[in-house]
């Protein structure tokens, strides 16, 4: 289901490297939701989550900071956008998840996938066309 597209490649190999490693963490978190032998998914779920902030942040961090390297006029708005997604995994109740786990999967893996999808093809692709 998550997978990196060439339609999303920026072409900036760092960059489009790590994209793929957030598909790769949507795709487990994919692989979780319909694991039907796995009744309590509660730790795996922790798991997805706190790998997606850790990796998110450190992303835009490395993102960010090429962004400045190349003086790219949009880059205030694209921290916007990832103090949001951050936000949002912050918003993550983690005490609710025992008790919905696949609906905690679920919702993790549509926000992952709009923001995201739409924020590489709306906004990342811009960053290396001249």
């Amino acid at each position: 289901m998550f997978e990196m597209k060439e339609k999303y490649k920026t072409h900036n190999s760092q960059i489009d490297i790590e994209h793929e490693k957030l598909f790769e963490i949507g795709e487990r978190a994919y692989q979780l939701l319909i694991d039907k032998y796995n009744m309590d998914k509660y730790d795996k779920i922790i798991d997805v989550i706190e790998e997606l902030k850790s990796y998110t942040v450190y992303h835009f961090n490395a993102e960010e900071k090429y962004m400045m390297s190349i003086n790219y006029k949009r880059l205030f708005t694209q921290k916007i956008d990832h103090a949001f997604f951050i936000k949002k995994l912050e918003e993550v109740n983690l005490n609710d998840i025992d008790e919905n786990q696949d609906e905690t999967i679920m919702g993790i893996l549509t926000f992952l996938n709009d923001w995201l999808v739409n924020h590489i093809i709306e906004k990342d692709l811009l960053i290396t066309v001249k």
